[in-house]
């Protein structure tokens, strides 16, 4: 059973904040907090980040009901410690020694996926995500919610991170003996990877937004399982080789 609000809350006995807790807890204030923490390493709880990376592989409920926890104790949903994205940026290196680079193209590469693939990317996704989830997804009875800009961009970093993984790290065992060879075994092995990497995209980005008791009907968010394996079918039929595609593109990018 998740802890209640402890005495020291900020809420006041009738329920609203004080103006000085109200002025902490602005989306603005709770930014500039993330930001700042993300330079002092030795305030970040890198521990409980590797032990939320776990469980985001073998049961990602554990982590969003640690959410429900941090909306009881501190007033918001999302993560006000970077560690879980510094954690995340780390688990991109040794990607660019196996295509064959060079030291300076692989630090470029790292750039590229942490600061485009993982961050850029990710913000487009999140800012598109809050702003669907505003707008459709909120129970009618309960518009005086709203979903945290930094929530949907904590539930994009818990779905990237098996992606990641998958995709960064497994894949890479297979990827030139295997995946890279012009054979079936190849392609289905390296789309199959993908199949499964992006699909746990897909269901944990559902768990983060499921979580919220005030949205409705954010079962939507699994449709998209549907063109993706149809997609997977298509590719292994025209023997179109995702991973392949990727490493060729990374190359050109970084020259």
């Amino acid at each position: 059973m998740l802890p209640s609000t402890s005495v020291n809350s900020p809420v006041q006995g009738n329920g609203v904040l004080s103006s000085r807790d109200a002025a902490r807890h602005t989306a603005g204030a709770k930014r500039y907090k993330y930001l700042r923490r993300l330079f002092r390493f030795r305030q970040m709880d890198f521990e409980f980040a590797a032990w939320q990376m776990l469980y985001l592989f073998t049961s990602p409920q554990r982590v969003y009901r640690n959410f429900h926890y941090r909306k009881q104790t501190k007033d918001q949903w999302a993560r006000d410690d970077p560690a879980f994205l510094v954690l995340l940026s780390l688990w991109l290196c040794g990607f660019g020694f196996v295509l064959d680079m060079g030291f300076f193209e692989t630090i470029k590469l790292l750039l590229w996926v942490v600061l485009i693939d993982c961050v850029g990317v990710g913000l487009l996704i999140s800012t598109l995500m809050w702003f669907i989830s505003n707008k459709y997804l909120v129970k009618r009875q309960s518009r005086d919610h709203d979903v945290e800009w930094g929530y949907a961009f904590d539930v994009h970093l818990n779905a990237f991170y098996p992606l990641l993984v998958i995709l960064h790290f497994i894949q890479l065992f297979f990827i030139n003996h295997v995946i890279l060879t012009d054979t079936f075994i190849g392609y289905l092995v390296g789309n199959t990877l993908w199949l499964v990497a992006v699909g746990y995209y897909i269901y944990v980005t559902f768990l983060g937004y499921s979580a919220l008791p005030f949205l409705k009907n954010t079962v939507i968010l699994l449709y998209p399982f549907a063109p993706l394996i149809l997609l997977y079918g298509l590719s292994l039929a025209l023997g179109w080789n995702f991973t392949r595609t990727l490493c060729s593109f990374y190359k050109y990018r970084v020259k």
